[in-house]
């Protein structure tokens, strides 16, 4: 049984809550301030850039804040993270994700996944079928022969109903029918963002179902820690918490096998840049056109950081934060210059990057992996944490 699919429990709910409450007090060392000389307005999207109706729903645009200055603008539509303003080294406010001006670009990009909530199955499933309970399930393929983030419609494409509770949090909430996009069971889905007072950015998920199915959800920012439209990435300097990876098939899709990540291009188990080896003579490499691989992390347990990521320019510090067993690292590599983005530069070749934490890819089809499914009357339930601060 997937070990974030829990039945409820009211002690051990209230438990982990405090403790992870404690673990993410601020670090005053740590917790970047901006200085009368440097703070600045975050150039945020304008609200009514982001009202539309889609399918008979209302989009918007949602602004949170904490207590230091850090902003987020999260649209319901898709359920993305849009804008995150953090502050660099100097405490100049710096827009770490990349997303568009307005709602319509959302729509219309050719990269469907800016900043979305992705499901119901991050990741890719082998020729879009799965078997489950006796009964084989066909879903949309939408990457080459596989299904690619849920297929579509997937969570991406949703106007979520939104709720937001204070100033630096939003409740997002979708019911995915029965059958949508192939997957069995009404899936009831809420997300929440919170920015919390130590410079973080929390999503947690919870799910239930009135029919057994597989779920694996995650967020796809796409991060540029030196800020969006700074150019590339490959100098940012990336450890992940990872002693071994899943390999893949010329599609992208896991052998089933897990193998050490040490002697390979893979292994950033120590502090390298993203540069470093991308280009490596290496047929995993040449078949993801760069990283774009699932690692079995080390620990998931919400207070150890999985991977940590700093910018070269900004000084910017990423920690990464989950429940979850694995990370999808993805380098932007089929990113084509075909958007013009918010600050008005083209989405160019490995201007982003992604840390996607998930399950594993094409889970329901590999037995051997930990399992996905959820069944009704128990609880999907988890949580990742990406937190900002500035490299000593």
């Amino acid at each position: 049984m997937l070990n974030t699919l829990k039945k409820p429990n009211l002690a051990i709910m209230l438990a982990a809550g405090i403790f992870v409450a404690a673990c993410n007090q601020p670090d005053k060392k740590t917790i970047p301030t901006m200085t009368d000389s440097t703070t600045q307005t975050p150039q945020l999207p304008k609200a009514a850039a982001f009202e539309k109706t889609i399918n008979g729903k209302q989009t918007h645009l949602y602004i949170l804040k904490n207590k230091n200055g850090v902003q987020a603008a999260v649209t319901n539509y898709g359920g993305r993270i849009v804008s995150l303003f953090v502050p660099d080294k100097n405490g100049r406010l710096t827009d770490v994700v990349l997303g568009f001006d307005d709602v319509d670009g959302f729509i219309n990009s050719k990269e469907r996944y800016y900043g979305a909530t992705i499901g119901r199955f991050a990741n890719r499933i082998a020729k879009g079928k799965f078997t489950l309970d006796g009964r084989e399930y066909t879903l949309v393929t939408n990457n080459g022969p596989n299904t690619l983030h849920g297929g579509r419609p997937a969570f991406e494409d949703v106007v979520w109903d939104a709720k937001q509770t204070d100033s630096a949090t939003l409740e997002l909430s979708y019911l995915a029918k029965d059958l949508e996009g192939g997957f069995p069971g009404n899936l009831d889905v809420k997300v929440t963002y919170r920015l919390t007072d130590d410079n973080a950015m929390k999503v947690s998920y919870t799910a239930t179902t009135d029919k057994t199915t597989v779920i694996n959800l995650t967020n796809h920012a796409f991060f540029n820690l030196n800020g969006e439209g700074s150019g590339t990435i490959l100098n940012h300097l990336v450890q992940i918490a990872a002693d071994n990876y899943t390999p893949v098939d010329a599609t992208l899709i896991p052998t089933g096998k897990v193998e050490a990540v040490a002697g390979t291009p893979f292994d950033f188990t120590k502090p390298a840049t993203i540069g470093e080896r991308v280009n490596a003579d290496n047929v995993q490499l040449k078949d993801g056109n760069g990283y774009d691989h699932n690692y079995v992390l080390s620990k998931h347990d919400i207070t150890t950081p999985v991977a940590t990521v700093t910018g070269d320019k900004s000084g910017i510090r990423m920690q990464v934060f989950t429940e979850e067993p694995a990370m999808q690292f993805y380098s932007g590599n089929f990113m084509q210059s075909q958007n013009v983005m918010k600050g008005g530069k083209k989405d160019d070749f490995r201007t982003s990057f992604a840390m996607e934490t998930q399950h594993y890819p094409d889970s329901p089809n590999q037995p051997t992996f930990p399992s996905t499914v959820l069944k009704p009357g128990e609880t999907y339930k988890t949580q990742s944490i990406y937190k900002f601060t500035v490299a000593q």
